[in-house]
């Protein structure tokens, strides 16, 4: 029997934001820890989770997911009115949020979310340290990748 690749991060995904790869040059990356309500993890196990339009802010000395959709599941508590944007806080190591702050306002990075899952049975999200990048660096990878895709193909044939 062959055993399934598991993805670098640990258990299994959630949800995943290829946006922020396509959107800047990811340098370093971090699992943090969420504040979730109760209904918000019933629909985490549900898969009913958006990062693509959520981003990370830091406020205050400490680190907000902010923008990222978890649809209410139907079947929600009735007392109980989710908010499906609402902000979650992010649970950091207070060095590495101390680093995180000095790199986002002096160097000019940003904060974007790039993968949800579980492990160990708690929700955890990896946001990773970031660069935007410029249309040219957009289309520069667009071009590798075709590249790369080109050779396998030509190499499959022969």
């Amino acid at each position: 029997m062959a055993k399934t690749k598991q993805p670098k991060h640990g258990g299994a995904t959630i949800a995943l934001n290829k946006k922020a790869g396509h959107d800047y040059h990811i340098e370093q990356r971090y699992e943090t820890g969420l504040a979730l309500e109760g209904w918000e993890v019933k629909s985490l196990r549900a898969g009913r989770v958006q990062l693509k339009e959520g981003y990370v802010k830091l406020l205050h000395g400490e680190a907000f997911l902010i923008g990222a959709h978890v649809s209410p599941l139907p079947a929600a508590s009735t007392h109980v009115t989710p908010d499906p944007t609402r902000t979650r806080k992010l649970l950091l190591k207070r060095a590495e949020l101390n680093r995180l702050i000095g790199l986002t306002e002096r160097a000019g990075y940003t904060l974007v979310p790039t993968a949800m899952y579980w492990k160990r049975g708690r929700a955890k999200l990896e946001i990773g340290l970031a660069k935007g990048k410029k249309l040219h660096d957009k289309r520069a990878t667009e071009k590798d990748r075709d590249w790369q895709r080109e050779k396998e193909r030509l190499f499959k044939h022969h």
